[in-house]
């Protein structure tokens, strides 16, 4: 019954003790509860993701990662469409999806990927992210679980905000955190540069980080730093 797996989810998050940051406590008890390789909680604010709150391992923080560069994976399309995606075996999907997310997903040892959106009311947090390192549909059980626990990740997320005075971020959800400032820094840049909306001057900074093989961060590391212009100029065109 849903009251039972909420009442188990709450009591395993609780005999955690206090040693850890709540948002990495809440991360192990997601994959743990699943029976998952590794877990990890994305935050988004309209179209882009804001970053990763928590994950569990190298795979799990790159699986963030690869969604915060390209725009593309489980947890955005969970967010965007408002509802659990499941790709069980990410290597040979029946319908290939994620043309730039998957490769180095499967390849950093990830075959199944599931993605569940937070969600309180009509609001939209982010998303849960699952992986497991074979490929694998969700049991019944490991699909409720994981819904209830997308519900208490997304209560949680909003419990430690509404501590935080107007305008900040929480210190428990930074504590954690890899939001990627430095990108909406740029993505703010190049609106600028290119007289677009921020929405579409996040793409372009993808899309440059995509077609030069770089990490977002670090291409925006360069347009902050005024190593690289997205105007009339050219990209890497000093002012």
């Amino acid at each position: 019954m849903p009251g039972d797996r909420l009442l188990r989810i709450l009591t395993l998050l609780s005999s955690g003790g206090v040693t850890a940051p709540a948002t990495a406590r809440l991360c192990d008890v997601c994959a743990d509860v699943t029976a998952m390789s590794g877990a990890g909680i994305m935050l988004m604010s309209g179209e882009a993701p804001a970053g990763s709150v928590c994950s569990t391992n190298q795979v799990s923080a790159l699986i963030e990662e690869l969604q915060y560069t390209l725009g593309e994976g489980p947890c955005v399309e969970a967010y965007h469409e408002d509802r659990p995606v499941l790709e069980p075996d990410l290597a040979d999907p029946d319908t290939p999806r994620w043309v730039a997310f998957t490769p180095p997903a499967v390849e950093a040892g990830a075959r199944a990927v599931f993605g569940f959106p937070l969600q309180v009311g009509a609001v939209r947090l982010g998303a849960l992210n699952l992986y497991r390192d074979r490929p694998g549909s969700l049991s019944d059980d490991q699909y409720a679980d994981a819904l209830v626990l997308a519900g208490v990740a997304a209560r949680a997320v909003l419990a430690m905000q509404a501590q935080a005075p107007p305008g900040a971020l929480a210190p428990e959800l930074e504590l954690e955190a890899n939001f990627q400032f430095v990108v909406h820094q740029a993505s703010g840049m190049v609106a600028v540069q290119l007289g677009v909306g921020v929405g579409e001057a996040l793409v372009r900074l993808r899309a440059y980080a995509f077609a030069n093989d770089r990490p977002v961060t670090e291409v925006a590391e360069d347009v902050v730093g005024r190593r690289l212009r997205f105007d009339d100029r050219g990209p890497g065109v000093e002012p």
